[in-house]
This record gives C-alpha cells, structure tokens and sequence, in this order.
C-alpha cells in the first residue's frame, strides 16, 4: 500500500472578458449571452462598471485596484470578504493572457443596490473581481494505492483547509471528501469488493456557454457578436431550444449542413468564416493591408459560391428529405443563366464591362459597371425615374450591344411631350433624354469621366460628349455655393455667350447658331457666365447672336388644346416656335408652353422652353439659379408637371 499526501489548490478565476461574462450569463444567471452583454452595457452607461465589450483578461498595472475594492467594503453582502482582502496584503489578481490594448477586465467602478436582472449581472462582477484579487482556495489530499491479487485500486480523499476566494464566488463549488488516515506499509483487510458494469454515453446537446466555447476555440466571430451570432441562427430557425437550454437542429439547418457537405467541401465547417476573422485582426494588427484581405476574401467566397450555385440541387434534395417533401428540380440551364448576373445594357466607356440595371437601398435606380471597385463608373437616375426595365430591344443607333431600356417616371413629373411610360436608349444618342435627365456616360475610352458633375459618376472630373446638333463641352467644378456667376460688360449687345445648367429659360443648348434679330429692349447688354451647381452640378456651354425676344404682334396664336405656330416666340434656331397645351393629367394641366417647332428627331433641334405665362426674361446680372440639370429651363423637371 502506498500513501500520498500532498496540497492541492483550487484557483481563483482570472479577470473578466466579454466571452466569460456571456458564458457565466447563460451558466449561471439564467440569462441568454445576448441578455447578459445588453444589461452589461447598460450598467457602463449609468457609470457602474467598466466597458463590457473586452478581450482583455490582464488588468494594467496603473489601475488603481485597491480603490475599486475599497469601493465594496460597505455592502452587507460582501463588503467584510472585500475588508480582509485589503487587510491581507491587498488586492493580487490573477492574470490571464489576453489584452486587446483598448479596454481593461470588466469590473465595477461604483457601489450599487440593483434589482432584477441588471442586480445579477452587478452582483456577478462585483463577485466575480473581488475574487480573481483574493487568494486561491487550500486544500489537503490524500491518495491511497493499494495492490489486491495484483490488481491496483486507488482511493482518494479531500480536505479543505483556507476557502479564501471560495468565501465570495458563490458560483463555484469544491467540497472535501474523508477516507481512514492509512499509513504507509499498514495491511488491512477490505470489508467488500464490488466489480460494477457501466456503459459511456452519448454526448448532451450543447448547451450556449459550451457553444461559445467552441465558436472561440475555432475563430468564429468575436467576444462582441458571438451573441449575435447565435441569435441570428435561433431566429432563422437554423437551430431551437428544445428545454430552454440545450440547442436543437431544426430541419433548416441540417438540410442545410446535410447539403453543403454532400457537395464535397466543408463549406458547413468553420474554416472560411476563421480564415477571415484572423485576416481581420491581422489589419487591426497592421500586418495586413485592408486591400489585400478584401481581393482574397472576396476571391475565395467567389469560388466557393460559384461551386455551391452550380449544386444547388444537392441542397433542395437535403432540404427536401428534412422537410418530407417532394424536390422539384430546377433546370441546369436555369441555374447557368443565373449565374451569368444581370443582362448587361450596354458596355462600360472605360473598362468595356458590361453595365447593368441595379437598384439602391432607397429605392432608386442606376447603371453599374461589373468591374466595380476597380472601376467605379455608374449612370445614375434621378428621383422621378420610378421603374427601369430593360427590354429586349437594341438601339438602332449604337448597335446591338446597346439595349433599350423602358423608364417609368412619377405622374406628373416628366416634361408635357415626355409619356410617364418611355422606351430609350441611355447611351447618349436620346439627346433630349440626356439633357432632361443629365445622364452622360464619358466618350469611349475617356480615362478622365466627371465624378460630380452630372448623373454619371467615374473616376475623375471631365466628360466630353458629341452629338448632332454640335459639340457640348461638360465640365465639373467644384463649388461652395449654390452658383458661382460672373458679369462683364460687352461691346456687342445682340452678342451673349452662356455657360450654365440653367440660366434664366435658356439651358441645355448644345449646338453654336448666329442670327441677326435685335436683343429685346430691355435685355441689358452684357457677356454672360455662369456656373450653376444645382441638380447635376453641370456646366454647359452656347453662344448665341440672339437671345429669346418677343416679337410685336397684333394676334396670340394658339388656345385651349389647340397646337399652331406662334408668330409672336422665337426659338433658338431663330424660327417661330409652337405653342401646345398640357394635356395629361398634372398641376400644369391646361397649361400653355413653347418649343421648338421642329421634329423632336430633327437634326439640329434646339432645346428651346417656355411658358407661355411666364413670359421671356432677360438674364439678371447676378445670375438666375434655375436649380436642376435637365435639358430644359426654370429648374427641375418637377416644374413641368
């Protein structure tokens, strides 16, 4: 017979983190990690502990703990174990291995009489601080080896001698167990000898602290959104609680597994999921560039899904068996054009990629360019486009490369000749839609595309763009203000040059014309600039040898619905224009207007817009901020309806 005596110690906990707390929460307070971490943080807003979002388990040695423990000596219910701390040479915790350089262990910073549950989780840190600074548990245990018909039994036996920390963590337990006081070399004879069958058993289901374990063990998520992580999973029904404590596959999230694994890649492992939560505390570590993670995440979760989208059948089968029901097969050309993305609209003039139809989380509309980030160029629809579908028409004018795409606009919104339902094409050749819409994608291979300055957004800062009615220069500049405008005196008062996105009720021109017809009389005399940075910050250039006037008339031509020729406006173009009438259902219904008289096709058709109300204004010489960058004057195209 052989006897050991030795000391045995039971160790104090080391500082709190974030995961032990959400662990501890769900042990031992009857509380889900998601609960535990909310009351957690609203105890640090009302100033009671520390930060409760922390890797860190090493308290700094500037942290002043003997005044966070001398904080607690007058609580009835651990304020005397808090005295014999400091009364026994002080506070000595017990540190860990941990520190995320930010936050320190979480620990209380004020005394508090709480209830409910935010009273738990105080009482737990209070408890669990006070105790990681006391003295481990001491304790003497004895061990018995004895030799019968050459078989060896083993006997053990516990005595506690100093409780220490154990007096004040009520949440851990270490109890003694008495045997003989035997003596080395004694011989004894045993009073029964038993031989006992047993069997192992099936592991329980896990239980949240053991989860959370595991997600730290292996890298998924953090000590912040592990509770998060489990909860989004409970709320897909991936998992449930089958007893409010041990979690249960539901028949989701083993279809789920069940079809992943039969594609032949661990995609249900935690591998991919680890590998990104290292590289990302490899950049806030800064052994890594933001850049290089995000090209070789992206790269991998690419590959993945495209292997995964292509035996997606393997998941409906799983899931179909889980949920006992019949699979319906999807057919693998159906599967290969999805994979394909959305139908392309037209080519990127930078990158030649295709374009397509997007739509942003506020509801609008816009093309983006497939080789985004790397190249940012985009098309972007303004707030009164409702709906673009893209149609299975090609531009006749640019080629079968370029679709034709249909745009819904708000009732009432468009300008009286445009229908609330329009098939186009947005490559530039609709000039009306462009100047209306100030949607302008760069020339072909033009490395230098606006990024503010209309509807288009690219890499730089200058768009150039040519049509049939002449050559419109667009350029971005930067600007503080509303409109920057400049006014200098002329030699030539039938002479205007302008360069504006909405100047007075002359915009959008795009085309040189000379004409000979007298300035109005009071129309002051004057070299023109501006640079409007209203909708589209666009600016736009035209120069003109006369600028609208009303010609004497003894007669108005035109009336309620009725379409004729004015003999009283003239147009750009130096011609009379038309007079027509809003028709559609609007604000405006009833309303009169001018425009150019030609054909909207017609080559070299002016922008010309006017109401016939308003009447034809010179422009001030400060300027006059028409706001919007559509094609035509007085601002937006919500002034229209």
């Amino acid at each position: 017979m052989e006897v050991t005596n030795k000391q045995k110690n039971k160790w104090r906990p080391i500082p709190l983190d974030t995961v032990e707390l959400e662990k501890m929460g769900s042990k031992k307070l009857s509380m889900s990690a998601k609960e535990t971490l909310a009351v957690a943080e609203k105890l640090y807003t009302q100033g009671y502990i520390s930060y409760p979002r922390t890797e860190t388990n090493i308290f700094p040695k500037e942290l002043n703990l003997t005044n966070l423990v001398q904080l607690q000596t007058g609580d009835p219910r651990w304020g005397d174990f808090a005295s014999r701390v400091l009364n026994e040479g002080g506070p000595h915790p017990r540190q860990g291995k941990k520190s995320d350089e930010a936050h320190p262990p979480i620990h209380p910073t004020k005394h508090g009489q709480l209830n409910g549950n935010e009273g738990k989780v105080y009482e737990f840190i209070v408890r669990h601080f006070l105790a990681c600074v006391s003295k481990d548990a001491i304790g003497h245990e004895t061990k018995v080896n004895i030799d019968i018909n050459n078989e060896q039994f083993t006997a053990s036996g516990l005595v506690i001698l100093e409780r220490n920390y154990l007096d004040v963590y009520v949440y851990e337990r270490w109890t003694g167990k008495e045997i003989h006081n035997y003596q080395r070399g004694q011989r004894f004879e045993p009073s029964s000898i038993e031989m006992t069958e047993g069997q192992t058993t099936a592991p329980n289901l896990l239980t949240e602290p053991e989860l959370i374990t595991l997600m730290e063990k292996h890298g998924i998520g953090t000590d912040a959104t592990f509770a998060e992580h489990i909860e989004t999973i409970k709320s897909r029904e991936y998992v449930g609680l089958a007893d409010g404590i041990h979690f249960i596959p539901g028949q989701l999230g083993a279809g789920l597994v069940d079809g992943y694994d039969e594609m032949g890649f661990e995609m249900s492992k935690p591998h991919l999921r680890s590998e990104l939560e290292a590289d990302l505390k490899r950049i806030c570590e800064g052994t890594k560039e933001p850049g290089v993670v995000l090209a070789e995440q992206v790269a991998k979760y690419k590959e993945v899904f495209q292997l995964a989208w292509r035996q997606a059948i393997k998941l409906d089968e799983a899931l179909a068996k889980w949920f006992q029901v019949e699979n319906t097969a999807v057919p693998q050309q159906d599967i290969e054009q999805s994979m394909a993305g959305p139908a392309p609209v037209l080519k990127c003039p930078l990158c030649r990629l295709n374009m397509s139809l997007k739509t942003r989380t506020n509801g609008t509309f816009y093309l983006g360019c497939a080789g985004y980030p790397a190249c940012k160029c985009a098309l972007w629809f303004p707030n009164n486009v409702i709906g673009v579908t893209l149609t299975d028409q090609t531009c006749p004018n640019c080629g079968p490369n370029v679709k034709m795409v249909k745009l819904n606009f708000k009732p009432g919104s468009a300008l009286p000749y445009f229908p609330n339902e329009y098939i186009t094409c947005v490559n530039g050749c609709d000039r009306d839609l462009v100047d209306y819409l100030d949607i302008r994608l760069p020339a072909p291979g033009d490395s230098t595309s606006t990024g503010s300055g209309s509807n288009f957004s690219g890499s730089n800062s200058t768009s150039t763009t040519n049509s049939s009615r002449g050559v419109s220069n667009r350029s971005t500049v930067p600007s503080s203000n509303g409109s920057n405008r400049t006014t200098a005196p002329s030699n030539n008062g039938s002479n205007r040059s302008t360069t504006s996105s909405s100047s007075g009720y002359l915009s959008g021109l795009s085309s040189t014309r000379s004409t000979t017809a007298p300035p109005p009389p009071s129309a002051p005399s004057s070299n023109y600039s501006s640079n409007s940075n209203g909708f589209g910050n666009s600016s736009r250039s035209s120069t003109t040898s006369r600028p609208i006037a009303r010609v004497p008339s003894p007669s108005r031509a035109g009336g309620a619905g009725a379409t004729g020729a004015s003999d009283e406006i003239v147009c750009l173009c130096n011609e009379l224009a038309v007079k027509l009438t809003v028709t559609k259902e609007s604000a405006n219904k009833g309303r009169k207007f001018y425009v150019c008289a030609k054909q909207r096709d017609t080559p070299g058709r002016c922008n010309f817009f006017l109401w016939d109300d308003v009447g034809p204004q010179p422009p001030a010489p400060q300027g006059y901020d028409g706001g919007g960058g559509g094609g035509y004057a007085g601002g937006s195209s919500s002034s229209y309806q």
